[in-house]
């Protein structure tokens, strides 16, 4: 008799606010995660009107620093980090060596030879294994993953509602930067512009002690905003409104970036780094498929899996993410689809249980923040 292994969930440090404030809980990537509070819909709004908050804490965070760090960095990611100067971030993926993608990431730099990786909550591990195979020069590496929550602070009113918890000024900080500094009075809390649902925001890497303290001191010092706490199914909507890929729908170990749309964080003109001469040689040879964002001409959203056909019938792709997007109010996706279907104002129909929703490829993204 065989017993199935029991996956142990883990929680973040702010389970206890999620289960105050009665979140619905569900499993995500090993995590117990907060998926939503109220409506999922209402939190999508918050974000785009004022302001969210959501915990991110399941996240992964490398530090690696020393000589050779910046070489590493350099060898098992796509992107040119020897741009980097201190204080600046960088969106990156990690290849493996089969034309697909390990992961996609942050890179920050936080100081000289000092670089901190944020990854995929369920590529914790798998990440960790993939650079330290090319650690071959013993580059210092730690795993901060399990000491470090993560807060993500987004929408417009993002800069007014955090202000008086620092004396970093937020209005300065440009996107795709960083700064260590004081917060909600902690130090050397990193601050980070990034953000996943274009309207803007900022993201707050604390240690787990401090994450309780430093959630309540935000929730307080944005009440004048109507801050709400955002769960992860607005997270999706409002990443798939501006065409962001997650790993796992839109990108995995079988998926190529030049294919996902990525050839801008491809930089094959740089130093060699893993599998560069296959994506060298695959823009050379053109790309077979593409992802593609479109409509859907029916009120039923499609999802993950769905099959994608040509007028004929014929099987040309098939659905990564899709959903109805409450700032756009339609039915949208994304999918990969043959190279030849891949232009802006194809017609493309979608399969399910046998019938065939129509759509149209669009450029991405579906919205356009004002």
């Amino acid at each position: 008799m065989s017993v199935n292994p029991v996956e142990v969930v883990k929680n973040t440090p702010l389970i206890e606010k999620h289960l105050e404030l009665g979140a619905k809980m569900l499993p995500f990537a090993g995590y117990n995660m907060p998926i939503s509070y109220s409506k999922i819909i209402e939190e999508h709004h918050a974000v785009r009107n004022s302001v969210g908050m959501f915990d991110v804490s399941h996240m992964g965070e490398f530090i690696v620093k020393g000589e050779g760090a910046l070489d590493l960095v350099q060898k098992v990611t796509t992107n040119d980090a020897s741009k980097l100067c201190v204080g600046d971030a960088q969106y990156s993926c990690m290849p493996n060596e089969s034309g697909g993608i390990v992961d996609d990431l942050l890179v920050y730099c936080l100081g000289v030879n000092e670089y901190m990786l944020v990854v995929n909550a369920s590529n914790i591990q798998k990440d960790w294994d993939w650079i330290q195979r090319f650690n071959t020069n013993g580059v210092e590496m730690k795993n901060i993953s399990d000491q470090t929550a993560l807060l993500a602070i987004q929408g417009p009113n993002t800069v007014k509602a955090l202000q008086s918890l620092t004396d970093v000024d937020l209005s300065e900080m440009k996107y795709y930067t960083c700064v260590r500094g004081r917060f909600a009075g902690f130090d050397n809390v990193i601050i980070s512009a990034t953000g996943y649902t274009g309207s803007g925001g900022f993201e707050i890497y604390v240690a787990n002690e401090n994450a309780a303290a430093v959630w309540d001191a935000i929730m307080n010092a944005a009440a004048p905003y109507d801050i709400q706490p955002i769960g992860l199914g607005a997270r999706d909507t409002l990443r798939l409104e501006m065409g962001y890929c997650l790993y796992g729908n839109d990108i995995d170990d079988s998926t190529s970036p030049l294919e996902a749309g990525l050839g801008w964080i491809t930089k094959l003109k740089k130093d060699d780094f893993v599998n560069k001469a296959f994506l060298v040689q695959q823009k050379a040879e053109g790309l077979k498929r593409k992802l593609v964002g479109f409509e859907v001409l029916a009120k039923r959203p499609p999802r993950q899996g769905y099959t994608i056909v040509n007028a004929e019938g014929a099987t040309i792709g098939s659905v990564t993410s899709g959903t109805k997007c409450p700032s756009v109010n339609k039915p949208v996706g994304m999918g990969y689809v043959q190279k030849e279907y891949a232009k802006s104002g194809t017609e493309i129909f979608i399969e399910v249980r046998g019938k065939q929703m129509p759509a149209v490829v669009v450029k991405l993204p579906f919205y356009k923040p004002s």
